[in-house]
């Protein structure tokens, strides 16, 4: 086998759904003023017994019913998640006996909001070097968790949720190569610090970033896996904000693809915002199998990672 690709997806999210009027009487808001800048109308919120752990088990459960692999057959979990409170067991091996895998090498990847793009990419290389076939790989948080909820620039971004892909080896690559990178020295534009720990950014700093630098980024991207951004049949970005999901999608040159913007009803859930919105978009019908999809996550660290891979 010389790749690998996405076999099935699955996600989770949490029932309760918090509205913009709702966080009005929280903080100084209202729903105008959280649209106008963010785009978002709702977003999930787990409830107190809803840990990282069992959001990830629940969407990695449909994932592999989806895949039609048995339990024994995945032999790597990676889980991409900022917001676990949990040192050991990791969330990886809590997900891996909950869902009775007998002896799959387990891990957590903590890249904040570029997690799970660096989780596929690490899943796909283990495969490519032989050292795994059949991996779960799933991106999930808590992020109400380490919301500020009297910081009314932060409050109104996150939500929680869970997405999860099973991948597979397959003897022609469907997942592309990994563009992947960091700002060190700008690190300090999206925090999560303290005890308790608490979510923080530089708004405006964050959104030059992006909205500068990651556009030829992700035509790069593009460039490597051997598409035009204009033959790309859909766009899943990290959902971190519709005022930056847009003008990137715009300057990428995407015209005919469908763009993921999963974030006004879902809120920033940071590692699991792209399998999320990747899962969804696909059990709507919306992407064709086999067509070319660019996952392009970014956020913490101001941290990025991107490929293109073809729709399951």
């Amino acid at each position: 086998m010389t790749g690998s690709r996405v076999l099935a997806l699955g996600h989770y999210q949490p029932a309760r759904v918090l509205t913009n009027d709702e966080l009005a009487t929280m903080v100084d808001t209202s729903d105008e003023w959280i649209r106008s800048r963010v785009g978002i109308r709702t977003r999930r919120i787990a409830e107190p017994d809803e840990n990282v752990a069992s959001m990830a088990g629940q969407a990695a459960a449909k994932a592999l019913a989806n895949s039609g692999l048995a339990p024994e057959d995945i032999d790597l979990v990676l889980v991409a998640t900022c917001t676990a409170v949990d040192r050991s067991p990791n969330t990886a091996a809590r997900v891996a006996a909950e869902l009775g895998l007998p002896s799959p090498a387990v891990m957590d990847l903590n890249v904040v909001c570029a997690g799970f793009t660096h989780a596929l990419a690490s899943a796909d290389h283990a495969i490519r070097a032989g050292s795994a076939r059949n991996a779960l790989v799933i991106g999930v948080e808590k992020f109400t968790s380490v919301a500020d909820w009297t910081d009314r620039s932060t409050c109104v971004l996150v939500g929680d949720g869970a997405g999860a892909a099973v991948i597979t080896a397959c003897a022609e690559p469907e997942i592309g190569p990994v563009i992947w990178g960091s700002v060190p020295t700008m690190g300090h534009a999206v925090r999560i610090e303290g005890t308790p720990s608490r979510f923080a950014q530089e708004g405006q700093a964050v959104y030059r970033w992006a909205t500068t630098q990651l556009p030829p980024i992700a035509r790069q991207v593009c460039e490597r896996a051997g598409v035009l951004p204009e033959d790309l049949a859909a766009v899943v970005l990290h959902q971190a904000n519709l005022r930056i999901i847009e003008p990137v999608a715009r300057k990428l040159g995407a015209v005919n693809a469908v763009i993921a913007t999963d974030v006004t009803e879902s809120g920033n859930t940071s590692a699991a915002s792209i399998p999320l919105a990747l899962s969804k978009l696909v059990s709507r019908g919306e992407v064709a199998s086999g067509a070319p999809i660019l996952l392009f996550g970014f956020g913490g660290n101001l941290s990025y990672a991107g490929q293109v891979i073809r729709c399951p």
